[in-house]
């Protein structure tokens, strides 16, 4: 008997088998599908980094240049910088101050016109946006004492005297270098043997004249033979080879239209 009740279950195993399938199948069907519980936000849209970042400037130079571009940073009458620009700073021997990114080079290039036999002196270097606020004011004050108007006077300062923001002595990348036997500001300059030796070696340490003669409608600045600015070695060399100003150079006229 025993053996035939075994015999029978054997031969019903299939149909067990079959229900619990059928079982399983229904259950599936009846159940709701595994989700997360609400939490009462809707869920973020998926973006692009293309759909985030504003689309990039076309042929217009940027007012502050990116940290690789910071020797080239294009500072005039048009382009100017806000009032809380900063840098390091790095001491020169008489207590000027400049960008200490470009100190090793105008240590190197002064050295060596010294060792030429000469006596360069930087008379101005980093000033600040309230040094150069004065600067401007004083120079407008000068020129109304003497007959012109308020407008005429802004004018012509700004030809002499940066407006405040606009002059590359904020970057701290500009130097104002005169011969220890004539420190007068003006194109006297050009005649000292200091300034000679500057026009001709000054590119191989990273510097320029940056208001060189017939390029003010240029720059917006008059001819200086004692400015000299900071713009890499390879930059400088290129400027040099091409006879060109710094707003050339960047293939730009300077002004944002």
């Amino acid at each position: 008997m025993y053996r035939r009740k075994r015999r029978r279950i054997r031969r019903q195993l299939p149909l067990y088998a079959f229900l619990l399938a059928m079982l399983a199948f229904l259950l599936a069907f009846a159940l709701p599908p595994d989700v997360p519980e609400e939490d009462g936000t809707e869920p973020l849209p998926v973006r692009s980094l293309s759909s985030v970042l504003p689309p990039e400037p076309q042929g217009v130079e940027p007012e502050i240049p990116d940290a690789a571009r910071w020797n080239l940073a294009l500072v005039n009458p048009w382009n100017t910088l806000p009032e809380d620009y900063a840098f390091t700073a790095a001491e020169l021997t008489n207590g000027q101050k400049v960008d200490q990114r470009c100190y090793p080079d105008l240590q190197a290039m002064m050295n060596a016109c010294r060792l030429a036999g000469l006596s360069p002196v930087i008379c101005s270097a980093y000033r600040s946006y309230e040094k150069q606020e004065q600067l401007y004011q004083n120079k407008v004050d000068r020129l109304m004492a003497q007959g012109l108007s308020q407008s005429e006077a802004e004018a012509s300062a700004g030809k002499t005297v940066a407006l405040p923001g606009s002059s590359e002595h904020q970057l701290g990348l500009a130097v104002d270098i005169v011969d220890l036997d004539n420190q007068n500001l003006d194109e006297s300059q050009e005649d000292t043997a200091v300034q000679k030796w500057l026009m001709e070696h000054s590119w191989e340490y990273g510097f320029i004249l940056r208001y060189p003669a017939g390029k003010s409608e240029i720059t917006g600045i008059i001819y200086e033979p004692w400015h000299y600015r900071y713009v890499g070695k390879d930059a400088a060399a290129e400027i040099h080879e091409q006879g060109v100003c710094l707003e050339e150079y960047l293939g730009a006229s300077g002004r944002l239209t």
